[in-house]
């Protein structure tokens, strides 16, 4: 088993720097876009085989440090009974979007049976990986905004209104889809993950003071339950420059940052914990040169690497040839 990634987690020396990368299983690599031919992103989510196929994929091709899971943050609230869909070019819809009380008592309780798909998969992936596997699910910030919007937002105007408008009702929400997260992440880890990683995509929207005061404890509170479980946890969200010191508040071993902050500035954010990220996935983009150079830059920031994992600062975008992501692993691996 190489390690590696678990070692660095724990802030334990390592040969060299892990490295893996969000949305590494899918997206750019081929045996993934050929699959999507056939089957949309719940069906080879949902269906075991086909998804540790996609798992696997960035492993054997690119040469990576862990797996992760190949899911949708989706699944949890289809697990609730949620109607989703995943449009091309839009990204998740939701039937009936959560505006009122009444649209929460339309909740069902999570059962780990709905998601028994995950653990068979989870299961195939452990029997094959030499590298450890990644759970994740969304946070309840980032749920509860896919919930109430109804599809993807750029302002997340619905969600703040419903927010500040029904703080009681959105308590009630916040609730239900933390302890949803605890027990989802629960069975993952359970079935054989071995670290796990929390998604607040869209927690960087939010004011300090609203998320201090709206977010974080729920966040809080799944990390802290989840503690006994004894699996390196990764805190990671986007544009949280503004509020990372709060952000790095949970009871967690690692914090993953974008790119709109530098390491070396968020390392003194993060209060000792390891520190995961940040280049830009748009430099993938670019020439060979280009990647090398900006990486280059990025580790120059901390003056230690031990406690620190290499990965963009969001998702590989789906036009990234995966040569380069080959050749960039090889060059961190070579540092």
């Amino acid at each position: 088993m190489n390690d590696i990634f678990l070692k660095a987690c724990r802030k334990e020396p390592t040969e060299h720097i892990p490295v893996w990368f969000m949305r590494q299983a899918g997206r750019s690599l081929p045996g993934y876009r050929k699959l999507r031919e056939t089957y949309n992103v719940l069906t080879l989510a949902q269906t075991p085989e086909l998804a540790a196929q996609v798992s696997l994929e960035p492993v054997e091709r690119l040469g990576v440090d862990a797996a992760i899971l190949f899911a949708d943050i989706m699944l949890l609230p289809i697990a609730l009974g949620v109607g989703v869909k995943i449009v091309d070019n839009i990204g998740p819809v939701i039937a009936h979007p959560i505006r009122t009380r009444a649209d929460i008592e339309t909740l069902l309780p999570f059962a780990s049976k709905n998601i028994a798909y995950l653990q068979e998969t989870i299961t195939i992936l452990r029997s094959t990986l030499q590298v450890p596997l990644i759970g994740f699910s969304g946070a309840p910030f980032t749920l509860a905004s896919y919930l109430v919007e109804g599809e993807p937002s750029r302002t997340w105007t619905k969600t703040k209104r419903f927010m500040f408008e029904q703080p009681k009702a959105w308590g009630q929400l916040m609730e239900i889809l933390s302890d949803a997260t605890i027990e989802y992440l629960s069975v993952q880890i359970d079935a054989g993950a071995q670290a796990i990683q929390l998604f607040d995509s869209w927690a960087g929207c939010l004011a300090p003071s609203a998320y201090r005061e709206q977010v974080l404890p729920y966040t809080q509170k799944i990390f802290t339950s989840l503690k006994h479980k004894n699996v390196p946890r990764i805190h990671f969200g986007t544009n949280t420059a503004g509020l990372l010191a709060d952000f790095a508040r949970v009871d967690c071993e690692v914090i993953g940052v974008d790119w709109r902050i530098s390491l070396a500035a968020a390392q003194t954010l993060v209060g000792g914990k390891a520190l995961q990220g940040n280049l830009d996935p748009a430099v993938l983009l670019g020439g060979q040169q280009t990647i090398e150079k900006k990486v280059d830059e990025l580790l120059g920031e901390l003056p230690s690497h031990t406690g620190y994992i290499f990965n963009l600062g969001h998702g590989i975008l789906p036009e990234t040839d995966d040569q380069k992501v080959k050749k960039l692993v090889e060059y961190i691996h070579a540092k």
